[in-house]
């Protein structure tokens, strides 16, 4: 596996996994069907290095939050092995949980009858952190989240934004050697998306040796925060490097987005025609039209599939030329958008 365990605490990685793999039996009374297996890991090897702000990207039902899962101890591998700063997740879990903290975009924060201040005291008393200690970060990340005037508020009296900003606050009172943000700006407007980002990277700055696993389907924020990004799909990782170096793989070809009357799948010919990389879509059933995003080697490409939609009776309603972006790298990886989700395990593997 390429150390011994005792060398992994000196080792670079701050998070590794080998052969890690992680199945879920979707129909549990149907004991012995095989059929019903999900694998939401498949042998994933990773590695992380300490101070690393690391995204996986991916779509919904890819395996992103299975992976943070057994990483912070809250679900069990299937097999392989997983390491939190040289400590095996499975087999030392009391080692890991101390140094490690976790958000989830969408969940509870905490307790609804307690303020946005008792909430955030009480984990790091679970933390076992003197509130002397802990008071000036809870404080601190009161103000970050812009709740210093509702922090003597309930929870349970918070907007659904207000009570997602006291979750991520929770995240860093700890004062985590590893952090997993799975989602952390889902449920968040805008402005509040924005401030969280900032927040990321200013922390890592004051922290170089502090390590971040972001995990989320947004090509944008993958591509803002990450210093390196692995793309995953059904469980496998397709490709990783610096988000630079992955839209790089597809500077070469045209990016193209077209809008098309319509919602019936297209065709196989138009994948078929000679220039098109991938072509994925989108329906939007509420107006009746079909987002189309094509990759093709020669430009020249775009015209021959244009008259093929005509030919077809579908109307152009839209079109322009991108650059290339991340989700352009998953299109050509996998053929699919990154909108397009894979069926979730029931044991909520996403």
């Amino acid at each position: 596996m390429g150390h011994i365990l005792n060398e992994r605490t000196t080792s670079e990685f701050s998070i590794e996994t080998v052969k890690l793999r992680r199945v879920f039996r979707l129909d549990r009374r149907a004991r012995r069907d095989a059929g019903k297996l999900l694998v939401a890991l498949d042998d994933m090897d990773l590695q992380v290095r300490r101070g690393e702000l690391f995204g996986c990207l991916g779509p919904n039902g890819a395996g992103k939050t299975t992976l943070i899962r057994i990483l912070a101890t809250l679900l069990t591998p299937s097999g392989g092995r997983a390491f939190v700063e040289g400590f095996d997740v499975h087999r030392e879990t009391h080692r890991v949980r101390p140094i490690i903290n976790m958000v989830s975009g969408g969940e509870t924060c905490g307790y609804g009858i307690l303020t946005a201040m008792e909430n955030l005291r009480l984990f790091t008393e679970l933390y076992g952190i003197p509130w002397r200690i802990a008071r000036p970060r809870v404080e601190r990340m009161l103000e970050v989240v812009g709740l210093d005037k509702f922090k003597r508020v309930r929870v349970n009296k918070l907007s659904t934004g207000l009570r997602q900003r006291v979750n991520f606050a929770r995240g860093f009172t700890t004062d985590p050697k590893v952090l997993f943000l799975d989602e952390p700006t889902t449920g968040l407007d805008v402005h509040s998306a924005r401030n969280t980002r900032d927040f990321i990277r200013q922390w890592l700055a004051e922290n170089p040796r502090k390590t971040i696993l972001l995990t989320t389907h947004y090509m944008a924020e993958a591509d803002e925060l990450c210093d390196r990004v692995a793309i995953i799909d059904r469980g496998l990782m397709v490709a990783c490097d610096t988000p630079a170096a992955l839209k790089k793989t597809v500077r070469r070809e045209t990016a193209l987005e077209l809008t098309i009357s319509g919602v019936e799948p297209p065709p196989d010919k138009w994948k078929r025609l000679e220039g098109v990389v991938n072509l994925a879509v989108e329906s939007n059933p509420l107006e009746k039209v079909t987002n189309v995003r094509v990759l093709l080697s020669d430009a020249g490409a775009g015209g021959m599939l244009i008259r093929e939609i005509t030919d077809d009776g579908r109307r152009l309603l839209g079109l322009h030329t991108i650059e290339p972006t991340l989700e352009d790298v998953f299109i050509k990886l996998t053929g699919r958008r990154l909108s397009e989700s894979e069926p979730a395990p029931t044991a909520g593997g996403g």
